[in-house]
């Protein structure tokens, strides 16, 4: 769907620069998706593997991040062998819910209530971030947090149009349960694709 260069704007890597590769096509269908044009790959011209790969290794900061879309409904090993050749570290953004396919440097696993997870990704996700979007959320990322493997780090993110109302909540949420973290699109405040 698109590429570009910028700064990683939620999550661990925070503040990082990675180039980012979207890729067209979703099934998952969430309600408050801020990227719907990205659901109908039918929409967006096909690209070479090979010239993406070209284009981000010609970026200072050797990281890819894949997004989507959901970008686990094609096959990117080939994909991820290509940066691997070249030194750069991928960067996965999935609701996990296709079969799993590339080699990963780090796997943020973000679920969603409408597509349930494969079983298998929770095991190697490095990262679980959970979108709330309502109070109900705080009991889905909590079921999903026990399907984690231990080293995964917890993140708890507003929704973009609700931040301003459930984010006193998040916040109370995550002094009592310290075992999550606040990720913010600071992407947005900075104005940053």
């Amino acid at each position: 769907m698109e590429e570009f260069y910028s700064i990683q704007g939620e999550g661990f890597h925070t503040g990082k620069p990675a180039y980012f590769t979207r890729i067209g096509g979703c099934d998952v269908g969430c309600l408050w998706c801020d990227e719907k044009e990205s659901w109908n790959a039918r929409l967006w011209p096909l690209t070479l593997t090979d010239d993406i790969v070209k284009r981000a290794a010609e970026c200072p900061a050797k990281a890819v991040v894949v997004t989507g879309g959901e970008p686990l409904l094609y096959n990117l090993d080939y994909f991820c062998i290509e940066l691997k050749k070249r030194n750069i570290k991928t960067f996965l953004e999935t609701s996990g819910v296709h079969s799993f396919s590339g080699k990963w440097d780090w796997i943020c696993l973000s679920p969603k209530k409408n597509g349930k997870p494969n079983k298998k990704i929770y095991n190697i996700a490095n990262e679980l971030k959970v979108i709330i979007y309502e109070l109900g959320d705080f009991e889905w990322a909590e079921k999903n947090a026990m399907k984690v493997n231990k080293d995964c780090k917890l993140f708890l993110q507003p929704e973009w149009s609700k931040s301003n109302i459930i984010m006193p909540q998040i916040v109370d949420y995550v002094l009592m349960n310290p075992k999550w973290n606040i990720s913010i699109q600071s992407h947005k405040y900075m104005k940053i694709p």
